[in-house]
């Protein structure tokens, strides 16, 4: 492993460890760099700022899962798919919905959607035969993965991943049956 990939998992480490402890608010690069053992200048050299390094971490665990995703795969592939980042988040709950608090520029939340932003467009677009798909449509299906992972994640009651993916899959199949059967009988809007 490189001595950078070293380092900035060693910052990694130590913002875990302090977001176990603290508010992200009152943690800055000072106390990071402190908690591993570096100066503030070794935390600058690869980090721009304290959400920097929690978009880095999400970016660095999830990679190896985004990378296996494409947008053909078929249905159970993708439910599959949706098992292992359920499964992921929920090991990691605890540093999540942490994550998921931060606001503001820089936030996690913006740096999630962005980062499914073209996994999203690929598997939209290949489910409507290529044609191009607008920002609000995109948009939609982004808010509607992001808002459920976060109200997950966040519920004091959170279920199991293996329940929620069973739950995901339900609403689909059902949402699909019924719009099938409004569009043959001629209910569906146009």
């Amino acid at each position: 492993m490189a001595d950078s990939t070293i380092t900035k998992r060693a910052l990694a480490t130590a913002l875990r460890e302090l977001m176990e402890t603290m508010p992200f608010e009152k943690i800055n690069v000072a106390r990071i760099a402190a908690q591993c053992g570096m100066s503030r200048k070794s935390f600058y050299y690869h980090f721009r700022d304290k959400y920097d390094l929690v978009n880095w971490i999400f970016d660095m665990e999830t990679q190896d899962l985004m990378l296996q995703l494409k947008s053909q795969e078929a249905y159970s592939a993708r439910i599959e798919f949706l098992a292992r980042i359920c499964d992921y988040f929920y090991a990691n709950r605890s540093f999540y919905c942490k994550a998921l608090r931060i606001q503001g520029q820089n936030s996690f939340s913006e740096h999630v959607r962005e980062s499914i932003r073209p996994v999203m467009k690929a598997r939209v677009e290949y489910l409507v035969s290529g044609e191009n798909v607008d920002d609000f449509e995109l948009d939609f299906f982004i808010d509607a993965c992001y808002c459920a992972l976060e109200r997950w994640l966040k519920d004091k009651n959170c279920i199991p991943p293996g329940e929620l993916v069973a739950k995901i899959d339900r609403v689909l199949q059902r949402g699909v049956e019924v719009l099938g059967r409004e569009i043959q009988e001629g209910k569906a809007p146009h």
